[in-house]
């Protein structure tokens, strides 16, 4: 009989995965891998200042997550400084913050290396609620505002000429984002959130034909890649969370394999 961790991590996995590979979509099209560092290393901030002030781990890295966006919305509007070296900056800054944070925790015992690399085998059936409850506000939010959404991506100016609000549909991107950090830290941690929205989405790029037939396809390729990672895990004693990850970037190698062998042009 399966053991319940083993059956609350496969659960939380695949939750994540359900709402991190549609979402992860938008990341990849938008090209925005390093706003969601950015996001991901605040989370570490997140944690520590939650802890501190007593409100716990999940909703200090939420609500700091959700700031940090707000603030780098605001920042890429100006000129002076590139967006990717604006962004470089306030990742690095945010995670040593987030460290140096915590090596003043004395009275409180922090688990420093399961929040860089996660545990999904250490969660408990309240974790498992906070990632189905989060995971199905981001699906909701991405299926009512799918098509503004995806206007949006393809020409900012033709989404605002459709009435599309552009900056608070920026913003909303950016919630589901932050929200979606916080959901998986817990899974594959701070250093490692990103890959779980990147890497499905990027696999399922080269075989899909339409952005709905990716978005599932991500979807289904970061739910493999939970099994595969965790199964790998349980057999080799691999750390949960960089096991996922590679497992994944494993699909990545197979789609484009896949890929070029059903399109030999492809090679050209």
């Amino acid at each position: 009989m399966t053991d319940n961790f083993i059956l609350r991590a496969v659960l939380a996995g695949i939750g994540v995965a359900l709402a991190a590979g549609p979402l992860g979509c938008f990341i990849v099209w938008r090209r925005m891998a390093y706003f969601g560092d950015t996001l991901s290393h605040a989370g570490l901030t997140g944690i520590a200042l939650g802890l501190l002030i007593g409100v716990g781990s999940t909703i200090g890295m939420a609500v700091v997550g959700l700031g940090a966006g707000a603030i780098l919305l605001l920042l890429q509007r100006q000129r002076r400084i590139p967006a990717d070296t604006l962004l470089g900056i306030l990742s690095h800054a945010a995670l040593a913050c987030g460290l140096i944070a915590m090596s003043f925790m004395d009275k409180v015992r922090v688990d420093l290396f399961g929040y860089l690399f996660g545990d999904i085998l250490a969660v408990d059936w309240q974790d498992v609620a906070w990632v189905y409850g989060g995971g199905a506000v981001i699906i909701a939010a991405l299926v009512f505002n799918w098509r503004r959404l995806i206007t949006l991506t393809v020409h900012e100016d033709m989404a605002a000429a459709e009435g599309i609000p552009v900056a608070r549909t920026k913003f909303l991107l950016t919630l589901m984002i932050a929200l979606s950090v916080a959901v998986a830290m817990k899974i594959v941690g701070v250093l490692l959130v990103t890959a779980m929205l990147i890497i499905p989405a990027a696999a399922a790029r080269p075989v899909s034909r339409s952005p709905e037939v990716m978005a599932f396809g991500a979807a289904a390729a970061g739910c493999l890649a939970v099994a595969g990672g965790l199964q790998a895990s349980l057999i080799w004693d691999l750390p949960s969370g960089p096991a996922i990850v590679a497992a994944a970037v494993v699909l990545f190698v197979l789609a484009l394999t896949a890929r070029r062998g059903f399109h030999p042009s492809a090679r050209n």
